[in-house]
């Protein structure tokens, strides 16, 4: 499902087999519990860096898991369940004591965009690959802290409507150019060799995690209040 992998201060959290990376609550488990380790593991100057194998970085929940309750009802069911499921996963990601990057290897659909989202940075290939909220396609609405999320982190309004309103489908370097990820790559392999030359940057600094952390949280407080996120106050001075 996912492996998490420690190079000097940098860990890299890789979704792996070469599916669409779906989320259902077996995936979502290991993917906590990969953070959960990093979070572990976590010294001053650590970062994050999140890929994926395959064609695919995410393609949001797991829709079969969910059909699979042979009902109308059940799927209802499920798919809440699943809503209500990844919620601590994105809480994990803002409250992670580190910087964190993701690259980009290629779709980001609908939970799977806001799974790359909830990150500090995004890098994405741009020979493949595209960002697309789905939802308004197959006619679901938005959970709460979703459209929080994309409140947080895309800047224009024209670029939200876009994003939820008009299920645009972006390629990178159209994401690059309103602002939602930070560049563009021409492969993977480029991608995340961008990123783990930026997370080489960011580790170099030593920051302390903890810090990091608070700062990020009172960036988003909208999205950290539905997320229930708790603000600390921390005094760790380095003079």
């Amino acid at each position: 499902m996912c492996t998490l992998e420690k190079r000097g201060n940098i860990f890299f959290l890789t979704l792996t087999g070469d599916d669409e990376h779906r989320l259902n609550p077996t995936f979502i488990d290991s993917i906590k519990s990969a953070l959960s380790e990093a979070r572990s593991q976590a010294t001053r100057g650590s970062v994050l860096i999140t890929t994926a194998q395959g064609k695919f970085f995410s393609n949001g929940f797991d829709l079969a898991w969910a059909q699979a309750s042979g009902s109308n009802s059940g799927f209802q069911e499920r798919l809440l369940h699943m809503v209500d499921y990844l919620k601590p996963l994105i809480a994990e990601l803002l409250s992670l004591p580190m910087p964190t990057i993701a690259a980009v290897s290629g779709h980001a659909a609908a939970a799977g965009f806001m799974l790359a989202m909830s990150h500090d940075y995004v890098l994405m290939r741009k020979d493949r690959g595209v960002l697309y909220m789905s939802e308004l396609d197959i006619g679901l609405t938005f959970p709460d802290y979703f459209t929080a999320l994309v409140r947080s982190k895309i800047g224009s309004p024209a670029a939200r409507r876009d994003v939820l309103l008009r299920a645009t489908k972006l390629k990178a370097e159209e994401a690059v150019r309103i602002g939602i990820i930070d560049s563009a790559h021409d492969s993977g392999e480029s991608t995340v060799e961008a990123a783990l030359r930026l997370g080489e940057q960011l580790a170099g600094r030593k920051w302390d995690g903890e810090v990091y952390a608070e700062i990020r949280k009172s960036l988003y407080p909208e999205l950290c209040g539905l997320l229930g996120l708790a603000e600390k106050t921390l005094i760790s001075p380095r003079l």
